[in-house]
């Protein structure tokens, strides 16, 4: 079943697009496979990137729209992502970057695509433990830019991926969230009050 892929906003977009035709914007990005690259590098499957920033006293994850990501892709295979943030004065480009998460993100796109439940793809950042996790969001007519892990949607955690979580293992929201939970709960420390 292919992934639902929701477009991203057209300004987003068009500085990402504005950013690959700028040599300075390229080059000051300080992605060697970006520079390396032979042809021209286009910019696809826009994800939208939600931060998981606390889970709430029901178990409910509270996120938010941080950006939207794309993959640079030259040739056959994504080289590099570029991210976009919401500034005062809308979508704007912030910056080019390529690293494990550029190779995972399209490995955890291509495992999804063979899901025979139709997903809108999203990404999941966890800053707590330092991790970013493909979110297959269940309603694939969501606005990508709001709403909140269900307890049906299916987290797939990228490499690298914190200890104990596997990387690339599909993962119902239902049961990693109370691993989420237990190691983004900060633990008093000896001797204070609890």
């Amino acid at each position: 079943m292919p992934l639902h892929v929701p477009p991203a906003p057209a300004p987003a977009l068009r500085s990402v697009l504005t950013a690959l035709s700028s040599p300075t914007a390229v080059r000051e990005a300080r992605t060697p496979s970006m520079l390396a690259a032979q042809g021209p590098a286009t910019p696809e499957l826009p994800l939208p990137v939600h931060v998981l920033d606390r889970i709430s006293a029901d178990g409910t994850p509270v996120t938010r729209l941080a950006g939207w990501r794309f993959l640079i892709r030259c040739g056959d295979h994504a080289v590099a992502a570029a991210e976009t943030m919401l500034t005062p004065d809308g979508w704007a480009f912030s910056h080019f970057f390529e690293g494990p998460y550029v190779a995972s993100t399209e490995r955890a796109l291509r495992q999804a695509e063979t899901v025979p439940q139709p997903f809108q793809p999203r990404l999941l950042s966890v800053p707590g433990l330092y991790m970013l996790t493909l979110w297959l969001h269940g309603d694939c007519a969501a606005d990508a830019a709001t709403g909140h892990p269900a307890a049906t949607d299916v987290l797939v955690p990228l490499a690298p991926a914190p200890p104990g979580i596997a990387a690339h293992l599909p993962v119902r929201v239902a049961e990693l969230l109370p691993v989420l939970t237990h190691r983004v709960t900060p633990t008093p420390l000896l001797g204070s009050p609890a």
